[in-house]
């Protein structure tokens, strides 16, 4: 059993990159020793082929602009759709802290230290950014039947820990003017 100060969670000093308390669809999973040497962290959801990015400029600016909109609003109901496939519409809320490097969060169903977990995560941004990401149990702290985990990332690409980041600083940003009022 470890504590807190043990585990890093409330040791703030050491810590790589900025983190923030938030409540957000989340859900944690055992990875099967037979998948472990095939995963890779990844943006769920639907990416447009790269082909399909741009479109072709019209000469009458009203119907160029109203175009452009129905594209974003078609390009939303696709990413909805993708994401309902993949479940993670239906993901329950939970408290995390975050950073770029890892995460926490408490649940019933504890883990172990060295376990690897796949974690999915929905990220409420415009449009909403929905990652699955995969860390390996760096403490596990079990106490009145809760258990209190913290997950350092891994096998993570620079372009999802920016996305977190980005979350992160806009989560903070929010605190701060929330604050001020």
């Amino acid at each position: 059993m470890h504590t807190n100060k043990e585990c890093g969670i409330e040791n703030i000093e050491n810590r790589e990159s900025p983190r923030v308390d938030v409540v957000i669809p989340f859900e944690a999973s055992l990875v099967p020793a037979s998948e472990k040497e095939n995963i890779r962290s990844r943006k769920a959801g639907w990416s447009m082929p790269a082909e399909y990015q741009t479109m072709a400029e019209i000469e009458d600016k009203l119907l160029s602009d109203w175009l452009k909109m129905l594209n974003i609003k078609l390009d939303l109901i696709i990413n909805m759709m993708a994401l309902t496939k993949e479940g993670m519409s239906s993901l329950p809320p939970s408290r995390l802290n975050i950073s770029g490097t890892g995460l926490s969060f408490s649940a019933v169903n504890g883990f172990s230290v060295g376990d690897i977990v796949e974690l999915k995560l929905l990220l409420p941004l415009m449009p909403p950014v929905a990652l699955l990401i995969y860390g390996e149990v760096v403490c596990c702290d079990k106490e009145s039947g809760i258990s209190k985990t913290a997950v350092k990332f891994i096998n993570i690409d620079e372009e999802i820990t920016d996305e977190i980041v980005k979350f992160i600083f806009k989560t903070e940003k929010e605190i701060l003017r929330d604050k001020r009022r």
